[in-house]
């Protein structure tokens, strides 16, 4: 029997439900890869996650290598080519793994649909702790809030043994035709991405690898270290996890197995599977609230009167010109590594969103196209966040204000140094308090015009 594993969010061997339960009933397993780059699909990249998924398709066909097969991989419309493959090979299952944006929930459901007219189709879930139906209030409806949303997480058990990967891979005895990967166009003609890439290791190896170094370097400290960007403390796995070169299921567990060794590091590492749990609340509100994609969740801001004429204004945001430190440090910091420390990303979208009155959506996809760690459901749910209109937003009149910012978590300057050291910056592009006072008179426009 042949089954074809179709890989998407989940490009690793180890913790794979798809690949694992594939392997246990064929006799012969197709990998295969289908870069669909419609404005629809989950492969709707931006630059600088296009060149992260290059060298992690490249790792992840040296690792199916390893174990006796290969990454077949094709381009277009994942049904068609899903059919023509199974009348080519003869294959008589398909497995998948669920990825959970409304586009695609969509599209995966009609293939199903579709693929099972002629051969048995299954997916699994091995992105996300709980699939995002399984955990809901008491009437039934879905949170809002995170708190009691984590609470009901951590009580029905977040933690399981990952699954092992498999030692072989069994491939199919007629070789399959495979694009090559150099025809998807994910690297730039002009190789930019090389100095930005040389902050980085990718693949599935790299990925646990990180997770085995930051829990006895970082995990500790990381409830406090965390908010200092000068720092090395965050475990900087996003990337590797919205690739899925490592589960959460896999960043839990070995978090729990480390803590058994480790008791000291309790504070520290539990809060590190909060922020792991915040990953999780992201995906599980794009699924329930899919209109957040490009729509506040607080309805009132649907009708917020944002500033005219802010084309310049963006541009300077964008290049790290704003004449803020530490604003323009860490999009100067995004800009040549694909990643921003997290303190850094809350400031400069409350600077974009309330010192500037741009919409959240021009930063989100600024950071959509320049982040290697872009992932749609945590990049829309921080930015409105920091822009106060989605849930467990902060409140609207909270506003960072860059300076004390920097004081508070960049005292020495070592941060700040490190991506503007042409200091002094510029003249300042906008009036800290003056821009404050016009954003809450704003808000006060809007405040009582509906519920949330």
């Amino acid at each position: 029997m042949t089954a074809i594993v179709w890989f998407r969010q989940d490009l690793r061997l180890s913790d794979n439900a798809a690949l694992y339960h594939a392997c246990r009933a064929a006799g012969q397993v197709i990998p295969l890869f289908i870069h669909d780059p419609t404005p629809t699909t989950v492969s709707q990249l931006g630059a600088a996650s296009s060149v992260w998924l290059h060298h992690s398709l490249q790792a992840l066909d040296t690792d199916l290598q390893a174990v006796g097969n290969r990454l077949v991989l094709r381009q277009g419309e994942a049904l068609p080519i899903l059919q023509a493959l199974i009348a080519a090979t003869g294959a008589t299952r398909v497995y998948w793994n669920r990825v959970y944006d409304p586009a695609s929930l969509s599209r995966d459901t009609q293939i199903k649909a579709a693929l099972r007219q002629v051969c048995e189709v299954h997916s699994f879930n091995a992105s996300l702790l709980k699939e995002p139906w399984e955990v809901l209030k008491s009437d039934g409806t879905p949170y809002k809030v995170f708190t009691p949303y984590w609470k009901a997480m951590l009580k029905s058990g977040i933690q399981r043994l990952p699954l092992p990967s498999p030692p072989h891979i069994p491939a199919p005895t007629v070789p399959v035709a495979s694009e090559s990967l150099e025809s998807f166009g994910l690297l730039p003609r002009i190789r930019w991405d090389t100095p930005m890439m040389a902050h980085w290791q990718v693949g599935e190896t790299a990925a646990l690898q990180r997770l085995l170094d930051f829990l006895p370097d970082s995990g500790a400290d990381y409830k406090d270290a965390r908010n200092f960007p000068a720092q090395p403390a965050t475990s900087r796995l996003s990337p590797h996890l919205h690739f899925g070169e490592i589960s959460p299921q896999q960043a839990v567990y070995h978090t729990e197995h480390f803590l058994t060794q480790h008791p000291g590091a309790e504070s520290g590492l539990r809060h590190f599977m909060q922020e792991i749990g915040w990953r999780e609340f992201s995906y599980y509100l794009l699924c329930h609230f899919p209109q957040t994609i490009d729509q506040a969740l607080d309805v009132r801001f649907r009708q917020f009167p944002w500033a005219e004429n802010t084309a310049e204004l963006l541009e300077r945001w964008k290049r790290g010109q704003t004449g803020f430190p530490i604003v323009d440090a860490g999009m100067r910091e995004l800009w040549h590594t694909g990643w921003m420390h997290n303190r850094v990303r809350m400031i400069v979208a409350s600077f974009l969103t309330k010192n500037l009155l741009i919409p959240w959506q021009a930063g989100e996809n600024w950071f959509r196209d320049t982040l290697v760690d872009t992932d749609l459901a945590s990049n829309v749910f921080g930015w409105q966040w920091t822009a106060g209109c989605g849930a467990d937003a902060a409140p609207y009149f909270r506003i960072f204000n860059p300076i004390l910012q920097s004081q508070k978590f960049d005292a020495a300057g070592d941060y700040i140094r490190r991506w503007v050291p042409e200091l002094p910056c510029s003249s300042p592009i906008v009036d800290l308090k003056a821009s404050r006072e016009r954003a809450l008179e704003r808000f006060k426009r809007i405040a009582g015009s509906g519920t949330v």
